[in-house]
């Protein structure tokens, strides 16, 4: 992390700090009633507020303070870390901005920033009832008259919808519909006849129960010529490349309920008593922590390395998006499951054990995987381009220099440009492409991670012969591609996590977790066990889980995580 991106979280974890004071909005007594009221967060959201973290959701060309991708990564999960709802609810504006940054009209996006940094909360009207993902399915239409253009329909199923002052909607512009039959519209309440448009009642939610999950139907509702987003009938292509920036953001946000899982179980299993001694001190305790540790150290070298692409290399996030949304949420859901079978009851119970905490951010995890594409949408965007991954792979296509500034965190990234993201990878993907080289400059590292590392590679390059062979259909995609597709989402952590260390290794000599390699190797055996379960000496590689969680419960050890924590150098 830069000293910039420090500078930014060290400030925003101080506030949060003391707003999770007992009585304070972030505590967990009053986060704990505010789900079980339904209500929404709105005390923890005037933290954010007063903090001025929407600054963080506009790039500074337009007047924000957001320079880099990842530093809005660091500081989302530091959020989500104490209170996801919080964080969704918060968060949605920047995925409601999102479509005006990768149109990149600069008079439109100047007034756009202007609005948030005055506190205007932007929601993103995509979805619609009985339709689901099916963006091209959507009933919502603007048609233009004398003055503008005339919105009639409902989206449904929307994050402040009801709560929120500006929606970014996909509106049907070609009665036809199709690719091209499709724009986007800021649609701004506030300036709307009060007969035009009426929200819809707030939906009962399984998780993120305070969250402002409506919608809003509009009955000739005018909207004027300039609030037109980019051009007529780009709106699907502007809304899968904001997809990109959405859809790596959220893990960030499954980070912070990792966070959170881990610091809850490590808490539990040190103070609980069983048979005359402290769980954590039973072997099953320490691997099934050993092993939710290795987790969340794997799906944050995604999200480190996928978040620093979208500067470093834009052209491939329509891969790397994907795998990203793919991989972690469903990884920190498993993390998690798994988490909750230790603490047992108290996984369940919502007042015994940190007033509810655990069940709480289980049930609001669930809802990551499954908004801005699920996993299985997500898998099945990356299907459609295995034949052009399995190429990258076959011709050992890389962008280095680009793979250099993603790799090394101490490598000043490029600004932030959301106008440069792709509908389609034309090179791959690097990160993963790279791995055959990169394990040749594990020299320095230990044996048995050289040794991990080439059976990662090994694993890649069959992953990768069955994507070469695989053949598309556009109807019936057979349930195997998905899990190749999975298996895809392997390799690339596993190149991520080698890459990562490679890179950063010698500035993180002195911490603990990157001591002898630990948190890679941990990370490798965890991927490499899914991978490649039969594998003989598997279960010999999986002590490493017993020593990572000796040093994650040592006294005064640092939280899991690759990355420096707030207020130390990088």
């Amino acid at each position: 992390m830069s000293a910039r991106d420090l500078s930014a979280l060290v400030a925003l974890e101080s506030v949060l700090e003391a707003a999770s004071a007992e009585g304070q909005p972030f505590s967990p007594a009053v986060s704990a009633g505010l789900d079980r009221l339904e209500a929404f967060p709105a005390a923890a959201c005037k933290v954010l507020d007063d903090f001025g973290l929407a600054a963080w959701y506009v790039p500074r060309r337009h007047g924000g303070r957001m320079e880099s991708f990842s530093e809005l990564l660091q500081l989302w999960r530091a959020v989500a870390r104490r209170d996801l709802t919080v964080a969704v609810a918060h968060g949605k504006t920047f995925l409601g901005t999102g479509c005006v940054w990768v149109a990149a009209d600069p008079e439109q996006a100047r007034a756009l920033g202007r609005e948030v940094g005055a506190g205007a909360v932007v929601s993103w009207g995509l979805t619609e009832r009985g339709h689901g993902s099916d963006l091209l399915a959507g009933e919502l239409t603007a048609m233009p008259d004398a003055a503008g253009w005339r919105v009639n329909g409902e989206k449904w199923l929307i994050n402040n919808a009801t709560r929120g002052q500006v929606l970014c909607a996909l509106a049907r512009t070609d009665a036809a519909g199709g690719p091209r039959g499709f724009s986007l519209f800021l649609i701004d309440k506030r300036t709307l006849p009060a007969d035009t448009y009426r929200c819809l009642p707030k939906e009962a939610t399984h998780g993120i129960r305070g969250a402002d999950i409506s919608g809003i139907a509009y009955t000739s509702a005018p909207v004027a010529p300039g609030a037109l987003v980019g051009s007529a009938g780009q709106g699907v292509e502007i809304v899968l490349k904001a997809l990109q920036m959405s859809r790596t953001a959220c893990s960030a946000l499954s980070l912070g309920a990792a966070d959170h899982a881990l610091a809850l179980a490590l808490r539990f299993a040190g103070e609980r008593q069983l048979y005359g001694r402290r769980m954590l001190d039973l072997p099953l305790a320490r691997r099934v922590i050993g092993e939710a540790a290795a987790t969340l150290l794997a799906a944050e070298a995604v999200s480190v390395v996928a978040g620093r692409c979208m500067a470093a290399l834009p052209g491939e996030m329509s891969v790397v998006a994907a795998l990203a949304k793919a991989h972690v949420p469903s990884a920190v859901d498993e993390m998690i499951g798994s988490l909750g079978e230790l603490l047992g009851a108290r996984a369940f119970l919502t007042e015994v054990f940190e007033h509810g905490m655990f069940q709480k951010l289980e049930r609001d995890h669930r809802i990551v995987a499954i908004f801005d594409g699920s996993t299985v949408v997500n898998r099945n965007g990356l299907i459609n381009q295995f034949r052009n991954l399995a190429r990258g792979w076959r011709d050992g296509r890389c962008d280095r220099d680009g793979l250099a500034i993603v790799f090394d965190a101490g490598a000043a990234l490029p600004e932030f440009a959301p106008e440069k993201l792709s509908m389609m990878s034309a090179g791959g993907c690097s990160v993963l492409q790279s791995l055959p080289h990169t394990c040749t400059q594990l020299t320095d590292a230990p044996a048995r991670v050289q040794r991990l590392a080439n059976a990662m590679c090994a694993a890649s390059a069959a992953t990768l012969e069955q994507c070469g062979v695989y053949q598309p259909s556009p109807r019936e995609v057979p349930p195997a591609a998905f899990d190749l597709a999975r298996r895809y989402e392997l390799c690339f952590a596993g190149a991520a996590c080698v890459g990562y260390w490679l890179a950063n290794r010698a500035a993180n000599q002195g911490a603990p977790l990157w001591h002898g390699a630990l948190w890679l190797e941990a990370a490798l055996v965890r991927l490499l066990a899914q991978l490649t379960p039969d594998a003989p000496g598997l279960e010999d590689d999986m002590v490493i889980y017993d020593t990572l969680a000796q040093a994650l419960s040592a006294p005064g050890a640092p939280r899991a995580s690759i990355l420096a924590p707030a207020g130390e150098a990088a």
